[in-house]
């Protein structure tokens, strides 16, 4: 089957519905959304807290795995990823963190012009509704429902006054003038529900008649004419589709799974194509190179109070508490999902600017989304914020359905290695400071055997994981392993784009489902110039009128 469309959207995640949703606004453009997954029908995905049903949800989650990684002692570490209308937006922690300045700088720096921090600013104020309101930073006309977390939790402020007995100051706003600091955070809630950007983006857009979203609709390859892509090849039903595009496909299918599609394409390394029998494209050695994460490592403390989530959850008083709760005001820990509390600061001594994240839960599982403790927990995670160690996603075969190869290489440079080490005991120090002790009745995780370096690092080993951040196997850049232009642009290609997580040549300094919702508002603009660039001019320099989309 073929039809006709301007743009092929491939992935509803965090980027996919902002394009389908801004793109679909021109009456004019007929627009098609392609989602591999269901739509976001389960309550599960709307309960904030739902995030640890979803965390293992085979219908609504990719349940991906790396391969065996050496620097983790061989383990295979749990990757999650939505599947599903919003992606991982509609199944993550909920926080809304932007980075820091220097991470955008930096991206400009390197020659990608119009990506520096504020150049992107207007951006994230464009897709943010702040419950705040309108400042400098923040913005309340966005489809982005931005809410902070009303009560006030004594494990969390336990937490912020520890944090400033070490040198790290109160922060009320870690997407404000500067990150550093102890805080809590904002999440992407309303009124106690999720705001993914389905529910952002997608939802006020269902009706256009221009717009037409196929779920169940996974992309198996790209159709090229030349060096022009002017079509996706899908499964959906059972039946193998096509569908033809006049303007753009751009691909939106994550850090995973766009450089997947891209090398089942013949788009990609010469060689990894050549060895699964796939014809070349077109050669770009940086497809699926450049992969970056952030490690988190989970320390796990018991608590001298029963005031922990876990207290709630493992009683059935508890749990018709915050179910009431939830009901009669929208609050309480079915509104907040897991991690309330986070803290940026510096754990080497030569950093000038934060190096690690603190997530803090009243909570503590065995691992994240887990089953609660039977005893009061709380969690204390951190994460190296700017990894240097580089993995890669790379096809197992020429079938779409087979998961790629995915290997993070943890934990492979010294910097990295130190900063873990250094993490731990920074979060060590906060719990032990006397504003924390009261609360504190033993280290669960590490605990006493881990009492040197060499110990710390071998936890971090043993028990490190995702924090769900895979990014930048389609590198923007100019450099021979880059994969897309500073347009987002394929290199050497016409009619495709790439706008996702993968396209970060350095992953930001925070959690990235915003940078890439801001990310995609910042592509409309540059997909909408481009596209009147194109367009043919008539007498007296008046540019010619849009084609009218094509029925299928």
């Amino acid at each position: 089957m073929s039809e006709a469309y301007d743009y092929i959207v491939v992935g509803a995640g965090s980027a996919g519905c902002v394009l389908a949703g801004r793109l679909s606004e021109d009456p004019a453009l007929r627009v098609l959304l392609l989602e591999a997954g269901p739509p976001d029908r389960s309550p599960w995905i709307h309960l904030p807290i739902g995030y640890g049903k979803t965390m293992w949800s085979k219908t609504y989650n990719w349940c991906f795995h790396t391969d065996p990684d050496p620097n983790m002692n061989g383990r295979q570490i749990y990757w999650p990823r939505g599947k599903t209308l919003g992606g991982s937006s509609s199944i993550n922690g909920l926080i809304y963190i932007r980075g820091q300045r220097e991470d955008y700088d930096a991206w400009a720096a390197a020659g990608n012009a119009g990506w520096s921090y504020e150049e992107l600013l207007p951006y994230f104020v464009r897709s943010e509704a702040n419950q705040r309101g309108a400042s400098r930073w923040h913005g309340a006309d966005g489809p982005l429902r931005v809410s902070d977390i009303g009560a006030r939790h004594p494990l969390i402020e336990a937490f912020i006054d520890g944090a400033a007995t070490r040198g790290v100051p109160r922060n009320d706003d870690f997407n404000g003038e500067r990150q550093e600091g102890a805080g809590y955070y904002q999440l992407t809630t309303h009124k106690g529900w999720r705001c993914s950007t389905a529910v952002a983006y997608l939802r006020p857009a269902r009706g256009r008649p221009n717009l037409r979203i196929e779920c169940e609709a996974q992309a198996t390859g790209l159709v090229t004419e030349g060096s022009r892509v002017v079509g996706v090849r899908y499964r959906r039903g059972g039946r193998d589709l096509e569908a033809r595009c006049r303007g753009e496909v751009l691909l939106s299918a994550g850090a995973l799974q766009s450089p997947q599609l891209l090398q089942l394409s013949g788009i990609g390394d010469p060689a990894l194509l050549r060895e699964h029998g796939i014809p070349v494209r077109h050669a770009l050695p940086g497809v699926g190179e450049n992969l970056q994460d952030h490690l988190q490592i989970r320390l796990i403390y018991e608590c001298t109070r029963p005031i922990t989530t876990n207290d709630e959850l493992n009683s059935w008083l508890g749990q018709a508490k915050i179910g009431l709760q939830w009901l009669l005001s929208r609050s309480g820990p079915l509104a907040v999902g897991i991690n309330q509390g986070g803290c940026f600061m510096r754990a080497l001594a030569e950093s000038d600017r934060p190096d690690i994240q603190f997530h803090v839960a009243t909570l503590s599982a065995e691992m994240a989304g887990g089953q609660v403790h039977p005893f009061s927990g709380f969690t204390l995670s951190v994460c190296q914020l700017r990894p240097t160690s580089r993995g890669h996603v790379r096809i197992r075969s020429a079938d779409p359905f087979e998961p790629p190869s995915m290997q993070a290489n943890y934990l492979s440079t010294e910097l990295d290695r130190r900063t873990a080490v250094a993490a731990v005991k920074a979060a060590r120090a906060i719990a032990a400071s006397a504003p924390m002790q009261p609360l504190v009745r033993r280290e669960v995780k590490p605990g006493p055997d881990a009492a040197d370096d060499a110990a710390i690092l071998e936890f971090c080993r043993n028990h490190g994981a995702t924090i769900f951040h895979p990014s930048g196997t389609c590198k923007m850049g100019h450099d021979p392993m880059a994969v897309v232009d500073e347009r987002l642009r394929v290199h050497g290609l016409q009619g495709l784009r790439v706008v996702d997580c993968s396209v970060m040549p350095t992953l930001v300094s925070g959690n990235t489902n915003a940078p890439v919702v801001a990310m995609a508002e910042k592509a409309v603009d540059m997909i909408r110039e481009d596209a009147a660039a194109a367009r043919p001019v008539t007498t007296r320099g008046a540019r010619a009128p849009a084609q009218q989309p094509v029925n299928a």
